[in-house]
Protein backbone atom coordinates (compact mmCIF):
# COMPACT_ATOMS: atom_id res chain seq x y z
CA UNK A 1 0.00 0.00 0.00
CA UNK A 2 2.06 3.31 -0.73
CA UNK A 3 1.62 6.44 1.72
CA UNK A 4 -0.95 8.10 -0.34
CA UNK A 5 -3.28 5.13 0.07
CA UNK A 6 -2.43 4.92 3.79
CA UNK A 7 -3.12 8.72 4.64
CA UNK A 8 -6.86 8.42 3.06
CA UNK A 9 -7.49 4.67 4.88
CA UNK A 10 -6.09 6.60 7.75
CA UNK A 11 -8.73 9.42 7.49
CA UNK A 12 -11.19 6.97 7.17
CA UNK A 13 -10.81 4.46 9.69
CA UNK A 14 -9.73 6.83 12.50
CA UNK A 15 -13.20 8.30 13.24
CA UNK A 16 -14.02 8.08 17.03
CA UNK A 17 -15.21 11.61 17.98
CA UNK A 18 -13.58 13.61 20.90
CA UNK A 19 -16.18 14.42 23.46
CA UNK A 20 -18.13 17.43 24.06
CA UNK A 21 -18.83 18.27 27.16
CA UNK A 22 -15.83 19.99 29.53
CA UNK A 23 -13.72 16.85 31.46
CA UNK A 24 -10.37 15.51 32.11
CA UNK A 25 -10.15 14.24 28.41
CA UNK A 26 -11.67 17.85 26.97
CA UNK A 27 -9.42 19.50 29.11
CA UNK A 28 -6.49 17.60 27.71
CA UNK A 29 -7.40 18.02 23.92
CA UNK A 30 -7.72 21.40 24.50
CA UNK A 31 -4.09 21.23 26.46
CA UNK A 32 -2.56 19.58 23.47
CA UNK A 33 -3.83 21.75 20.87
CA UNK A 34 -2.37 24.51 22.58
CA UNK A 35 0.96 23.27 22.39
CA UNK A 36 -0.02 22.00 19.16
CA UNK A 37 -0.11 25.47 18.38
CA UNK A 38 3.32 26.41 19.60
CA UNK A 39 4.44 23.94 17.61
CA UNK A 40 2.86 24.65 14.24
CA UNK A 41 4.07 28.56 15.30
CA UNK A 42 8.03 27.07 14.95
CA UNK A 43 7.56 25.24 12.49
CA UNK A 44 5.96 27.56 9.82
CA UNK A 45 8.61 30.40 10.66
CA UNK A 46 11.49 27.78 10.31
CA UNK A 47 10.51 26.86 6.89
CA UNK A 48 10.44 30.85 6.13
CA UNK A 49 13.96 31.22 7.14
CA UNK A 50 13.41 33.50 10.11
CA UNK A 51 15.71 32.50 12.88
CA UNK A 52 15.23 35.35 15.32
CA UNK A 53 11.51 34.37 15.32
CA UNK A 54 11.86 30.26 15.16
CA UNK A 55 14.13 30.69 18.24
CA UNK A 56 11.45 32.28 20.32
CA UNK A 57 9.00 30.17 18.81
CA UNK A 58 10.95 27.16 19.69
CA UNK A 59 11.70 28.55 23.08
CA UNK A 60 7.46 28.53 23.41
CA UNK A 61 6.97 25.41 22.16
CA UNK A 62 9.93 23.85 24.87
CA UNK A 63 8.78 25.59 28.00
CA UNK A 64 4.44 24.52 27.14
CA UNK A 65 6.21 20.92 25.77
CA UNK A 66 7.84 20.68 29.00
CA UNK A 67 5.28 21.27 31.44
CA UNK A 68 2.60 19.63 30.04
CA UNK A 69 5.12 16.35 29.79
CA UNK A 70 5.34 17.29 33.82
CA UNK A 71 1.95 17.39 34.47
CA UNK A 72 1.01 14.47 32.01
CA UNK A 73 3.83 12.14 33.56
CA UNK A 74 2.38 12.90 37.26
CA UNK A 75 -2.07 12.50 36.19
CA UNK A 76 -1.81 10.80 32.88
CA UNK A 77 -5.36 11.96 30.70
CA UNK A 78 -7.59 8.82 30.77
CA UNK A 79 -7.73 8.72 26.79
CA UNK A 80 -3.62 8.20 27.20
CA UNK A 81 -3.30 6.65 30.88
CA UNK A 82 -2.71 3.22 29.11
CA UNK A 83 -0.32 4.76 26.60
CA UNK A 84 2.90 2.82 27.79
CA UNK A 85 5.03 4.83 24.88
CA UNK A 86 3.82 7.91 26.22
CA UNK A 87 7.13 8.62 28.31
CA UNK A 88 8.77 7.91 24.76
CA UNK A 89 6.58 10.55 23.10
CA UNK A 90 7.47 13.07 25.86
CA UNK A 91 11.80 12.51 25.37
CA UNK A 92 11.29 12.01 21.82
CA UNK A 93 9.67 15.37 20.84
CA UNK A 94 11.84 16.80 23.99
CA UNK A 95 14.86 15.92 22.16
CA UNK A 96 13.73 17.28 18.37
CA UNK A 97 13.13 20.35 20.39
CA UNK A 98 17.06 20.60 21.49
CA UNK A 99 18.26 19.52 17.80
CA UNK A 100 15.95 21.76 16.02
CA UNK A 101 16.89 24.62 18.65
CA UNK A 102 21.15 24.19 18.15
CA UNK A 103 20.56 23.74 13.94
CA UNK A 104 18.67 27.44 14.59
CA UNK A 105 21.43 28.62 16.27
CA UNK A 106 23.65 27.31 13.76
CA UNK A 107 21.49 29.18 11.19
CA UNK A 108 20.49 25.63 9.40
CA UNK A 109 16.61 26.99 9.26
CA UNK A 110 15.98 24.77 6.43
CA UNK A 111 17.50 21.52 8.87
CA UNK A 112 15.93 22.83 12.08
CA UNK A 113 12.71 22.55 9.93
CA UNK A 114 13.18 19.09 8.50
CA UNK A 115 13.60 18.16 12.35
CA UNK A 116 10.69 19.31 13.58
CA UNK A 117 8.47 17.72 10.73
CA UNK A 118 9.54 15.01 13.23
CA UNK A 119 7.50 16.08 15.99
CA UNK A 120 4.63 16.35 14.03
CA UNK A 121 4.48 12.36 13.51
CA UNK A 122 4.95 12.14 17.48
CA UNK A 123 2.36 14.22 18.51
CA UNK A 124 0.01 12.35 16.19
CA UNK A 125 0.85 9.10 17.60
CA UNK A 126 -0.70 10.14 20.45
CA UNK A 127 -4.21 10.29 19.33
CA UNK A 128 -3.24 6.92 16.99
CA UNK A 129 -3.00 5.15 19.68
CA UNK A 130 -5.48 6.12 21.71
CA UNK A 131 -7.76 6.06 18.63
CA UNK A 132 -8.75 9.23 17.84
CA UNK A 133 -9.26 11.84 15.60
CA UNK A 134 -8.94 15.70 15.17
CA UNK A 135 -8.68 18.44 13.29
CA UNK A 136 -4.96 18.08 13.73
CA UNK A 137 -4.67 14.59 12.72
CA UNK A 138 -6.90 15.48 9.34
CA UNK A 139 -4.67 18.10 8.33
CA UNK A 140 -1.69 15.85 8.61
CA UNK A 141 -3.53 13.20 6.70
CA UNK A 142 -3.52 15.59 3.91
CA UNK A 143 -0.46 17.07 4.14
CA UNK A 144 1.21 13.65 3.81
CA UNK A 145 -0.87 12.71 0.72
CA UNK A 146 0.01 16.57 -0.72
CA UNK A 147 3.38 15.26 -0.33
CA UNK A 148 3.04 12.56 -1.62
CA UNK A 149 1.55 14.30 -4.73
CA UNK A 150 4.17 16.62 -4.51
CA UNK A 151 7.21 14.43 -4.83
CA UNK A 152 5.44 11.86 -7.69
CA UNK A 153 7.19 12.77 -11.24
CA UNK A 154 4.18 12.20 -13.53
CA UNK A 155 5.97 13.40 -16.45
CA UNK A 156 8.09 10.17 -16.16
CA UNK A 157 4.51 7.56 -16.36
CA UNK A 158 4.08 8.75 -19.99
CA UNK A 159 0.74 7.45 -21.03
CA UNK A 160 -0.23 6.40 -17.39
CA UNK A 161 0.04 10.46 -16.59
CA UNK A 162 -3.40 11.06 -16.72
CA UNK A 163 -4.62 8.41 -14.77
CA UNK A 164 -2.47 8.34 -11.50
CA UNK A 165 -2.67 12.18 -11.39
CA UNK A 166 -6.57 11.71 -11.79
CA UNK A 167 -6.57 8.98 -8.57
CA UNK A 168 -4.19 10.73 -6.47
CA UNK A 169 -6.31 13.87 -6.98
CA UNK A 170 -9.75 12.39 -6.12
CA UNK A 171 -7.68 11.31 -2.71
CA UNK A 172 -6.97 14.61 -1.96
CA UNK A 173 -9.76 15.98 -2.85
CA UNK A 174 -11.91 13.71 -0.42
CA UNK A 175 -9.04 14.40 2.52
CA UNK A 176 -9.69 17.84 1.87
CA UNK A 177 -13.51 17.88 2.17
CA UNK A 178 -13.06 15.77 5.43
CA UNK A 179 -11.30 18.53 6.65
CA UNK A 180 -13.96 20.82 5.56
CA UNK A 181 -16.31 18.81 7.36
CA UNK A 182 -15.08 18.30 10.70
CA UNK A 183 -13.95 22.10 11.29
CA UNK A 184 -11.18 23.44 14.03
CA UNK A 185 -12.43 23.65 16.95
CA UNK A 186 -11.73 27.99 16.51
CA UNK A 187 -13.49 27.79 13.34
CA UNK A 188 -15.69 31.00 14.62
CA UNK A 189 -12.69 33.15 14.30
CA UNK A 190 -13.36 35.32 11.21
CA UNK A 191 -9.78 34.31 9.18
CA UNK A 192 -11.14 30.73 9.48
CA UNK A 193 -13.80 30.35 6.66
CA UNK A 194 -11.28 32.34 3.70
CA UNK A 195 -8.54 29.98 4.80
CA UNK A 196 -9.96 26.33 4.05
CA UNK A 197 -12.18 27.58 1.34
CA UNK A 198 -9.04 28.75 -0.37
CA UNK A 199 -7.67 25.41 1.07
CA UNK A 200 -10.80 23.66 -0.36
CA UNK A 201 -10.89 25.10 -3.75
CA UNK A 202 -6.98 24.25 -4.10
CA UNK A 203 -7.98 20.70 -4.10
CA UNK A 204 -10.77 21.16 -5.64
CA UNK A 205 -9.32 22.61 -8.89
CA UNK A 206 -6.62 20.27 -8.72
CA UNK A 207 -9.15 17.49 -9.56
CA UNK A 208 -11.04 19.14 -12.21
CA UNK A 209 -7.81 19.86 -14.04
CA UNK A 210 -7.47 15.98 -13.42
CA UNK A 211 -10.49 14.56 -13.98
CA UNK A 212 -10.73 16.85 -17.40
CA UNK A 213 -7.28 14.47 -18.71
CA UNK A 214 -5.53 17.67 -19.57
CA UNK A 215 -2.06 16.43 -17.84
CA UNK A 216 -0.52 20.16 -18.10
CA UNK A 217 -3.36 21.56 -16.71
CA UNK A 218 -3.32 19.52 -13.70
CA UNK A 219 0.61 20.00 -13.13
CA UNK A 220 -0.10 23.77 -12.75
CA UNK A 221 -2.85 22.99 -10.36
CA UNK A 222 -1.02 20.45 -8.33
CA UNK A 223 1.49 23.81 -7.99
CA UNK A 224 -0.85 25.56 -6.36
CA UNK A 225 -1.61 23.38 -3.39
CA UNK A 226 0.71 23.94 -0.96
CA UNK A 227 0.28 27.58 -0.18
CA UNK A 228 -3.30 27.62 0.82
CA UNK A 229 -2.49 24.12 3.26
CA UNK A 230 0.51 25.48 4.85
CA UNK A 231 -1.89 29.09 5.20
CA UNK A 232 -4.51 27.01 6.93
CA UNK A 233 -2.13 24.46 8.84
CA UNK A 234 0.02 27.84 10.17
CA UNK A 235 -2.94 29.59 11.87
CA UNK A 236 -5.36 26.56 12.69
CA UNK A 237 -3.79 23.28 11.38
Amino acid sequence: MNRITQAALAAVLGTLALPALASPFTDAEAQLRAVYGDYRAALFLSNAGKAPETAKALAGFDTAWSEMSAQWGTTPPPQYAADAALPQTFDAVSALIGKARDEVAAGKLPAAHETLEGVRAEIAGLHERAGLIGFSDRMNAYHAAMEEVLGRDYAAMGPGAAAALAGDAAVLDYLAAQIVANPAPEAENPAYAPLVDAFAASARAFRAAADSGDVAGALAARGALKVPYSKLFAQFG
